[in-house]
């Protein structure tokens, strides 16, 4: 009985079709599972939790048993819809319209996942599963676009526990910003949160010396952040950048001096700085706002590291990618670390990792869409990919 080929857009469909708004999975995973184990690949679901947080069941799967392993990664949960009266065709109905495929999570990114899917059966409809040199696995979470707790960090805790090992990934998320083939994401800058909160004493404002206003100190705390030196970037990375992005006083009347006054500020950094290294420096300019203050004043600061950055070095993997961009599209894609973060960052600690999907200009936003011939290409590359990378004649 031969194998099942399967079509990239009907399954990106399927799994659009899913309401698997994070962190819920909706019955996307049962898709994904259901074609991949026809395929003969071993599931494991992978359900975590923990205090606090959202339950999240997660995905992974696998074809063979020997080396290199090659890794599919991405997520089948999206963020909301908003008001699904703003969009043009319901977002969970996956409509097809004048060549394009619309709803919510076809961008970011069930399109490459059903691409993932489509490519795989092709290679499978090609060489028997059993004559690739090396395995093929699928590593996906419920949990991308939420506080990514419960998903892709366990999930490689896990494999690391079972012996499983990852030796190249490749993760579908959307990294085109135009055109399919513009770029590959080989990095990806670090992400640091901060909360900045300075205490006073309330009291009237014709009164000042009975109280203490912390408003001007938070000020020099943010005039310092703002003037923080970091770098011009590198080869590889746009230069750091820290920006404040919410002043919170929660003073709702005009006579009265505020016990204290907050703000929080986030910065996207590079390769030419460490998170410990940021921190001291966020550390120093509180500490000296601090001792500037009266006795009994107070600065505290939390921060929150959501990522490292990180650089794939160009090499084989970029090149494997960018070979069967250009076969596909014609394209010569730029070697990228732009944009924001993704689940690669945790990936990078156990294998390299490179990222290629559709294009991003719709992602998160209302009326999400693609062309389907995208998808279509999409799932193009990604069969020249695993033939690239299961050449018996390959040089890794």
């Amino acid at each position: 009985m031969s194998l099942p080929l399967y079509d990239a857009v009907k399954v990106t469909q399927d799994l659009v079709r899913c309401p698997s708004v994070t962190p819920a999975n909706a019955g996307a995973l049962d898709v994904l599972q259901q074609a991949l184990e026809a395929l003969g690949f071993v599931c494991t679901r992978l359900p975590f939790s923990e205090e606090g947080t959202d339950d999240v069941d997660n995905l992974y799967a696998r074809l063979g048993t020997a080396g290199p392993n090659f890794c599919f990664a991405g997520h089948t949960d999206v963020v909301p819809v908003g008001d699904a009266g703003d969009w043009s065709h319901d977002p969970f109905a996956a409509t097809i319209s004048d060549g394009r495929l619309h709803g919510r999570g076809v961008v970011d990114m069930k399109g490459a996942i059903g691409a993932f899917v489509a490519a795989t059966s092709r290679l499978l409809r090609e060489k028997e599963a059993s004559s690739l040199p090396g395995s093929i696995s699928f590593l996906i979470t419920g949990d991308e676009e939420g506080v990514a707790i419960n998903g892709t960090v366990k999930m490689l805790q896990w494999l690391e526990e079972q012996g499983e090992e990852l030796d190249f990934c490749l993760v579908g998320e959307p990294t085109n910003p135009s055109v399919l083939g513009d770029m590959i994401k080989i990095g990806r800058r670090g992400s640091m949160n901060g909360w900045i909160t300075v205490a006073g004493t309330q009291g009237h404002v014709a009164y000042p010396h009975l109280a203490d206003n912390p408003i001007p100190r938070l000020l020099q705390i943010m005039n310092g952040l703002d003037a923080l030196p970091l770098d011009q970037g590198n080869d590889h990375f746009q230069p750091s950048n820290l920006e404040i992005t919410e002043i919170e006083v929660g003073n709702t009347a005009t006579n009265v001096i505020p016990a204290e006054a907050k703000c929080r500020f986030n910065i996207r950094f590079n390769t030419e700085q460490t998170a410990d290294d940021l921190i001291t420096q966020v550390q120093r300019i509180c500490d000296a706002v601090k001792a500037q203050g009266p006795e009994g004043s107070d600065v505290t600061c939390k921060v929150q590291v959501s990522g490292d950055a990180f650089l794939t070095p160009p090499g084989y993997l970029s090149d494997l990618i960018a070979g069967a961009v250009g076969k596909v599209t014609g394209q010569q894609p730029a070697l990228s670390t732009t944009g924001g973060t993704s689940d690669a960052r945790f990936i990078k600690n156990y294998c390299p990792v490179s990222e290629f999907g559709l294009i991003s200009q719709t992602m998160h936003k209302v009326d999400e869409q693609v062309a389907v011939s995208d998808i279509e290409k999409l799932a193009d590359i990604y069969t020249e990919i695993l033939r690239g990378f299961f050449d018996e004649n390959r040089a890794v």
